[in-house]
């Protein structure tokens, strides 16, 4: 009997006429959703109005799914010459998280600039926002049965048994996005938990990126995706170059006006 966890779950949710909906749309819809609505919620704590953080994010979005899309097709570039059509496919997963943050982040730092809001403050508000939604969409991946890791016979792999999933296989593997998940989800404890204590802005921001930048590329290691670049997976190069760039900046700032970067009164 094989060992793990038998997933039978149809990642489709419901069709109408030509209009397919899948859980991992869902997911990623709620995760924009609670996303901007926590951002706003932070926001008006910190005395920023709500309009401006609906401006910035309707910019973001779409720069976000473009961006997300734009690196996926990159990563998978022989299968989609030969298939150009599928790229429009949206519905049927392939969003590269990279992507979407660069392409969320250029175009939301764009609108920022236009109103006058672009600042390490925004990009604080931003950051357990912007974890929270990545840890979400992780479970509309989990659904669609991709970015799996090698087999194994550990009692949590995932064995997908519906012939709609993305899954290669049914044979039990490593549930790497349930890695991903639960890493997420500590990371926005972290920061949660450091918000309010944190004084320096840009910290909170750099913080997020440097760990989630080191999580991703172990968990990218264990994923079985081509390799891109130096026998390293795409999403691996883009964690090192994201790390590299954080941690310099992050002790920048740290340092910048004294030793201390936290709160002494909550």
């Amino acid at each position: 009997m094989p060992a793990g966890i038998t997933i039978d779950i149809d990642p489709v949710l419901f069709t109408a006429g030509p209009l397919t909906i899948r859980w991992y749309g869902l997911m990623i819809s709620l995760a924009i959703v609670v996303g901007v609505g926590l951002a706003m919620r932070e926001a008006a704590r910190r005395g920023i109005p709500e309009d401006d953080i609906l401006y910035v994010a309707l910019w973001a979005i779409p720069g976000a799914l473009l961006g997300a899309r734009l690196l996926h097709v990159i990563d998978g570039w022989e299968y989609y010459v030969t298939y150009p059509l599928q790229i429009l496919a949206f519905q049927e997963g392939g969003l590269a998280i990279y992507g979407g943050l660069l392409g969320g982040i250029a175009t939301g730092g764009f609108a920022a600039r236009r109103r006058g809001l672009l600042s390490w403050k925004l990009m604080d508000i931003a950051a357990p926002s912007l974890i929270l939604g990545q840890a979400i969409g992780r479970i509309g991946c989990f659904i669609n049965g991709d970015h799996q890791g090698p087999p194994t016979n550990l009692p949590w792999a995932t064995s997908y048994v519906n012939p709609r999933t993305l899954a290669p296989d049914s044979l039990p593997r490593h549930p790497a996005q349930i890695y991903e998940l639960l890493y997420d989800l500590a990371i926005l404890g972290l920061l949660l938990f450091l918000r309010p204590r944190l004084r320096r802005d840009g910290i909170l921001f750099l913080l997020y990126a440097a760990l989630y930048s080191f999580g991703r590329f172990w968990i990218s290691a264990l994923r079985e995706d081509a390799p891109f670049l130096l026998g390293l997976k795409e999403a691996q190069v883009v964690s090192v170059a994201t790390f590299l760039l954080a941690i310099p900046l992050l002790v920048r700032i740290w340092r910048s006006r004294g030793p201390d970067g936290l709160r002494t009164e909550d």
